[in-house]
This record gives C-alpha cells, structure tokens and sequence, in this order.
C-alpha cells in the first residue's frame, strides 16, 4: 500500500503509473482551487478563499521540477495574485475555450498527453480532462464530470483537493518529503 493510499484512498495500480508519468499539472481555479463560490461586496470586491495547503502542494511541485499551470474561464486579479504568490508560470484566464490554452501549454512545454494531469470541477473542464494522461475531479465536483475522470479527490475543492493530487505526484514520483518551504 503507498504512502498515497494511507492518507487518503486506496487507488488501482493503473492510477499510481499514470501518476509516476506526471511533468504538468494543470488545475482549473473556482470549484477546485476555491470552493467554488464568488463573495462580492457593497462595492463590487470579489473575494475568494484559498487553502494554504493548496498552496504547499503547488510550491512542493514547483520545487521538485513538476510545472504548474490554471486555466480558468474567469478573469480575477485575486487569482493572478495568489497563482503568482505560489511561483505557478502559466496563469491563463478568462479561457472561454480551455482547450486552446491546454494545446498552447501542451506544444510550448513539448510534452505528451501522458505527462500532463488535469484537475477540474465541471463540464467546462471535461473537454481538456479527456486529453490528459490523468484526468482528475474534486469529490463535489458535478457528477456527470465524476463518471469520466480516472480519480476523483477525497476532498472537495477548495478544502484541499489541490495538495491531495500534489501529494499523489510527489509520493508516486518519490519526492514527498523534499520540499522545505512555506505555503505563502
């Protein structure tokens, strides 16, 4: 049993070698990143909540040579401000076609679809999910999505779900416990 499977499920031997094979992760940002709810103020300020340990995860990748990237179909400065807080280089927004943004991210970084995880939390992000390697959806994530991803998280968006798939990358790749950072 891996370390993984002691934390958080038990997964097939399939998922941990699709796991091993990961140089890209790619993470949607509202339902995964955040828990999915926009909180808007008097004045029009946008807030979202995000989890630190999220934030560990992303550094933990970066630092073990694991590149990094969201697309999203919104445009926030709140998320440019965390993704750049956390060192994630590709940060595409307002992504109306997310499908595009993945061939850019897939042709610039020379990678196989085998290399590449996919995070997500709704159909939006199913068209993307089928061209990856490791296709993944948040335990809340909507159910139709669930059906066709090859995991899907113990935690819900935006309460972990990210620094579960970092720790599925770190542990399957042998680099769970190199990271000496903070989660900003």
């Amino acid at each position: 049993m891996s370390l993984y499977e002691q934390l958080y499920q038990p997964v097939p031997a399939a998922i941990l070698e699709r796991a091993r094979q990961i140089k890209l992760l790619i993470c949607d940002v509202d339902g995964v990143f955040s828990d999915g709810r926009i909180y808007l103020g008097n004045d029009g300020e946008e807030l979202k909540a995000f989890h630190t340990r999220d934030g560990y995860g992303i550094k933990a990748l970066r630092q073990a040579g694991i590149e990094v990237a969201v697309i999203t179909g919104r445009n926030s400065v709140i998320v440019e401000q965390r993704m750049t807080a956390l060192t994630v280089p590709y940060i595409y927004q307002g992504q109306e076609n997310k499908l595009a943004a993945f061939a850019q991210l897939q042709h610039q970084l020379q990678l196989k679809p085998e290399n590449i995880a996919y995070i997500g939390d709704d159909l939006a992000d199913w068209q993307v999910m089928q061209h990856c390697g490791l296709a993944i959806a948040v335990r809340d994530a909507h159910p139709y999505l669930q059906r066709f991803a090859h995991l899907k998280t113990t935690l819900p968006g935006g309460f972990g779900a990210v620094r579960e798939v970092c720790d599925l990358l770190l542990i399957t790749q042998e680099r769970f416990m190199q990271f000496d950072g903070s989660s900003s």
